[in-house]
């Protein structure tokens, strides 16, 4: 295998992944605490790259790097034009809509005040329902929004509903499943096809 880079998302979705390549010819052994953002394998020929998670895809969809895992939930966030190769089966949670028990979801004739992290997202799920809205983006803290008014309901990630029940919230309606997901550039699927089916084997076989 030989001249691939690999996207990961910064944080606990990278390096889980990371971990998926151990005591394979493609483990990387790291310093410590070390701020250092590209990574070689033993052998240096696949390259790893830490980004921020909203840049995987990007980085992925220009061709910077090959590969990239990243969350389900950037996938269909940024939309871009890449291969979704495999479901990697961790970082499993789910979007949501969420608000108040008994609230709607549904404002006839009225518009939708909705906070998420995912406009892009937001957008299209309530476009399908002819659901006028209007999409409030937040970077964070997205369950303070109902409570003190600044949106009728949430779209968010949800994984067990602990704090949406400590913020008084319960899920409205449950939407994608998310995970984390194997992507590619669709030049390096097909110039890079036998190495990166290597890799998926690989990865499809890591517990």
């Amino acid at each position: 295998m030989n001249g691939v880079t690999i996207a990961l998302a910064k944080g606990r979705l990278g390096e889980k992944g990371l971990d998926l390549f151990k005591d394979t010819d493609m483990e990387i052994i790291r310093e410590k605490d070390t701020r250092k953002l590209v990574f070689k394998d033993y052998k240096e020929s696949i390259t790893y790259i830490f980004v921020k998670p909203s840049d995987v895809m990007t980085y992925v969809e220009k061709g910077v790097a090959d590969l990239g895992i990243v969350g389900k939930d950037m996938i269909l966030e940024e939309d871009k034009d890449i291969y979704e190769l495999m479901d990697l089966n961790y970082g499993k949670c789910r979007f949501a809509i969420a608000g108040f028990k008994d609230q709607t979801t549904v404002k006839e004739d009225d518009v939708l005040r909705i906070a998420s992290k995912y406009p892009n997202y937001v957008k299209r799920v309530f476009e399908d329902r002819g659901q006028k809205v209007e999409i409030i983006k937040l970077g964070g803290s997205i369950e303070l929004a109902p409570i003190i008014g600044l949106s009728d309901i949430i779209v968010d990630l949800v994984e067990t509903g602990s704090t949406l029940k400590e913020n008084g919230l319960v899920i409205l309606e449950e939407l994608d499943p998310i995970s984390a997901r194997l992507v590619a550039n669709k030049a390096s699927y097909r110039i890079k096809y036998d190495t990166i089916k290597k890799i998926e084997k690989i990865l499809g076989g890591a517990k």
